[in-house]
């Protein structure tokens, strides 16, 4: 779409303000994640997604009403974060375009953002491993996003307005962005974003951008609990036809400092020992004591018995003497 290019640096320029104006680039087959934010005082309104034909028209392709349009389409309302949020799968090149976001407003439409959505056969010009990305609190998450464009590189958290952190190192909002490009042999440039010193308060969209290319990045943030340590999440996936990198239901791949007990997988192990020693101690004290009852109940049974045997010579020896005696008196 070379004859694109002009109208869409003057669009950017004139609406740089919204905070859906970009543009993002998908493999044929693949899927991706929009989002696109609204005012506060929309929260209850009716959200959709339309593509424009012209621009005096824009027909709607999902809506956030029943019923559903299209199985290739689904749309979220997230009324907190005040963002709702777009999935397209099994893109097409005749799916390329102009999307704009709207709000229903008694009858009337209200523009929230636009983007502007290529479909290629080929390598996307930016792309990112995953879409959703999970951290602990006071832990870290890495995201890798690969591109093949120039531009400036950034890192832009979606609220109320776009707040980018560029090629250096601040911290925001509680947190330490770092940004640092690399070449990787096998898929070209990478702008490595790490966010470090997590709060639970940086959950969110994010968007890797590059130039006027960006693709969002969803970041929950979970509590940190006993068996976690501090976690990075690093994503390694590399894109395929029959699944994009951008899909938001992939799993993302596990490296060795993801979320596991202090222990690893001995925890389990460590605990069972634990119990085992618990229950031994008692049982091992209840021998010594009916050990020691028994030593005594026949020590006691033997004195006894000496007793009663002394006590029988006594009355034999006695019984012997009257005897005697008698048998003098009567002689």
């Amino acid at each position: 779409y070379p004859e694109m290019a002009s109208p869409l640096s003057l669009l950017l320029l004139v609406f740089s303000r919204l905070s859906g104006a970009y543009r993002a680039s998908v493999k044929t087959g693949g899927s991706t994640t929009i989002t696109c934010q609204y005012i506060q005082e929309y929260k209850t309104h009716v959200k959709y997604l339309c593509k424009r034909g012209s621009f005096k028209s824009c027909s709607s392709v999902e809506r956030t009403d029943p019923p559903k349009s299209t199985d290739k389409i689904s749309i979220s309302d997230d009324i907190n974060q005040r963002t709702f949020t777009v999935t397209m799968t099994d893109l097409e090149p005749e799916d390329s375009g102009y999307y704009w976001c709207a709000v229903e407003i008694n009858g009337a439409n209200d523009w929230t953002g636009w983007f502007y959505l290529s479909v290629t056969p080929g390598t996307p010009e930016l792309y990112v491993d995953q879409q959703e990305v999970t951290g602990v609190e006071g832990g870290r998450v890495i995201v890798n996003c690969y591109y093949r464009n120039t531009g400036n590189r950034k890192w832009c958290k979606i609220r109320d307005s776009v707040q980018c952190v560029l090629e250096n190192s601040e911290t925001t909002e509680g947190k330490s962005v770092t940004l640092q490009q690399t070449t990787d042999a096998t898929r070209g440039n990478v702008l490595t974003v790490t966010m470090s010193g997590l709060k639970m308060g940086n959950t969110g969209w994010y968007r890797c951008g590059v130039g006027d290319l960006m693709m969002p990045v969803h970041i929950t943030v979970r509590q940190q609990t006993t068996t976690q340590s501090t976690t990075t999440m690093t994503t390694t996936q590399a894109p395929t036809t029959e699944q994009s990198s951008f899909s938001p239901t992939a799993e993302p791949v596990q490296t060795d400092n993801t979320v596991q007990g202090p222990e690893g997988g001995k925890e389990k192990d460590t605990m069972s020992s634990i119990d085992l020693k618990v229950l031994l101690i008692p049982l091992g004290m209840l021998v010594v004591v009916i050990s020691g009852v028994l030593v005594t109940w026949k020590m006691w049974r033997k004195h006894s018995n000496d007793i009663c045997a002394d006590e029988d010579v006594q009355v034999e020896i006695l019984v012997c003497k009257r005897a005697e005696k008698q048998k003098q008196i009567w002689g």
